[in-house]
């Protein structure tokens, strides 16, 4: 009797993944993949003393990071992604990232 049990629980857990898998195109193993990428880039990003990424948000798809927000300059925009090549696991880097006008306006 546990045997049927634990085989039938195994066939749930099977039908689980293959179900996430065929929704998303990706398997388990890969989501988790990309949310630890995704958490070690914000990271560092936070970590990072030379400039402020607050307004930074980080997306992994199957190893391809996308930084998408604002920041204050040209360096910035290069740094955070040199910031988030470094990271074990990152196959690529789309830098959506924009730099924040500084419009100075007349009373």
């Amino acid at each position: 009797m546990y045997g049927t049990v634990r085989v039938g629980l195994l066939g749930i857990a099977l039908m689980s993944l293959v179900a996430c898998e065929s929704m998303t195109g990706k398997t388990a193993g890969q989501n988790i993949d990309d949310a630890t990428v995704t958490t070690s880039v914000q990271g560092k990003l936070t970590a990072d003393k030379l400039s402020n990424f607050s307004r930074i948000n980080v997306d992994t798809d199957r190893g391809v990071v996308t930084l998408n927000g604002v920041v204050r300059s040209a360096e910035e925009q290069s740094r955070a992604e040199e910031i988030a090549r470094q990271v074990e696991g990152v196959a690529k880097v789309n830098n959506n990232l924009q730099i924040q006008s500084t419009s100075v306006t007349n009373p």
